[in-house]
């Protein structure tokens, strides 16, 4: 499967943001999806993940209140709507999808898309 994210952008702090991920392939249904980002210097930062059917949603603590992972598997698209933007939230943000369950560690995700930069000013 290939994956696009897209929505990035520059935001004053408080502010809000909304990523979308669109997957190729008719079996986007049957993946599970995650949400990564990375700042400069540092390793991939879990963020958010969904199962298949987006009955099973996690999130990192950090994040947890003011961002929401959901997906339209009818639109093979899964998003990232993230409200009350703080500057530390300030990374390029990956989708990545992977077969069975969703995990939080990055190297259990197969399939990643390029990343969309995200940048929180104060």
């Amino acid at each position: 499967v290939q994956l696009q994210a897209s929505g990035g952008g520059l935001v004053q702090a408080g502010g809000s943001l909304r990523l979308s991920c669109a997957a190729s392939g008719r079996t986007f249904s049957s993946y599970a999806m995650g949400w990564f980002r990375q700042a400069p210097g540092k390793e991939h930062e879990f963020v958010a993940a969904i199962s298949w059917s987006g009955g099973s949603t996690y999130y990192a603590d950090s994040v947890k209140g003011r961002f929401t992972i959901s997906r339209d598997n009818a639109k093979n698209t899964v998003y990232l709507q993230m409200n009350s933007l703080k500057p530390e939230d300030t990374a390029a943000y990956y989708c990545a999808a992977k077969g069975g369950a969703p995990k939080v560690g990055a190297r259990e995700y197969d399939y990643w898309g390029q990343g969309t930069l995200v940048t929180v000013s104060s």
